[in-house]
């Protein structure tokens, strides 16, 4: 099938290269090499298979529908597997658009948004670079690559490239005492489980419950006393040790909260941080949950961490 489609590609390119005449773009417009830089600081120099100029405004709503029908579209044209999570890194600037919806940015510019959803996220005349293969190699290798580690007493989650250090973000952890959910009908530890696993699930599109008494909710509080709309911001869910124990790995709308043991068990991040997340972490990345006291600080210094889930008997 896409063999057969090499034809139909190359009517395409010229018809995407045509289009991109005088358009506002957020890549180089020249059909020689560009270089595309990753928001983790590496380089790539390879040309686009395509660009693709948006004829509308795109809101967060409608931005993974969009998304999948592109993938669906052009994947089909191409001698390697597009998907979604290729698309954005090959477009960098994208996740930076996505990190700065963040409620609490935005606040700090004077700018009250009260439902996330109706933002426009892709402009009418915003180009997106379909990579090449070349391209998409280097980064799917790069994508394999990459894990999750979380240091549950450290309040700290970190995206690793082999044995590289990422990202570092800041979260909660689950709460050290049992209570009944109603959500799992039964009393349950709340601690954030240690253990190894693989992100099992995401869920781009996430219903707001409250797991003790299975209400859903539309709306949520913020630090600074205003109401919002919930955020559509994915959720990925871990499994460890083989079982799925429920701790997501999703955003708080009450960032106040991080760096305590605060929540029912999963791993809350702020809405900023998670877009980032999202996009290192698709299905089937490995994930640690570890417990270790000992960490060290951003000046280099080695630290003791509080033993909050009081594991430590000596």
């Amino acid at each position: 099938m896409k063999s057969a489609s090499r034809f139909f590609l190359f009517i395409l390119l010229a018809t995407a290269s045509c289009r991109e005449s005088g358009t506002a773009d957020h890549t180089s417009s020249s059909d020689q090499p560009v270089v595309a830089q990753d928001s983790t600081n590496a380089v790539f120099v390879d040309s686009f298979a395509a660009r693709v100029v948006l004829e509308r405004d795109i809101t967060i709503k409608k931005y993974f529908p969009y998304l999948d029908s592109l993938v669906a579209a052009w994947d089909t044209l191409l001698p390697y597997t597009l998907t979604e999570h290729l698309l954005v890194r090959a477009n960098p600037w994208l996740i930076d658009s996505l990190v700065e919806t963040d409620y609490y940015r935005l606040m700090a510019k004077g700018r009250f948004v009260y439902d996330q959803q109706k933002m426009v996220i892709l402009h009418k005349g915003d180009t997106l670079g379909i990579p090449g293969e070349a391209l998409a190699a280097e980064l799917q290798a790069r994508i394999d690559s990459t894990w999750i580690d979380v240091n549950i007493p450290e309040f700290k989650l970190r995206i690793m490239e082999r044995d590289s250090e990422l990202f570092a973000f800041p979260v909660r952890v689950g709460r050290n005492q049992k209570r009944y959910l109603e959500m799992a009908g039964r009393e349950v530890d709340l601690r954030t489980p240690i253990g190894e696993g693989r992100i099992l699930r995401i869920e781009r599109n996430p219903a707001w419950i409250d797991p003790c008494n299975c209400r859903p909710y539309t709306e949520t509080h913020r630090d600074d006393g205003r109401v919002t709309r919930c955020p559509q911001i994915p959720w990925l869910e871990p499994e460890i040790e083989g079982l799925r124990p429920g701790c997501l790995i999703h955003p708080t709308t009450n960032p106040k909260t991080l760096g305590k043991a605060y929540s029912n068990g999963c791993v809350g991040m702020r809405e900023a941080d998670s877009w980032v997340a999202y996009y290192h972490a698709p299905v089937g990345t490995r994930v640690r949950f570890r417990y270790e006291l000992q960490a060290i600080d951003e000046k280099g210094d080695s630290i003791k961490l509080k033993d909050i889930y009081k594991l430590n008997k000596k």
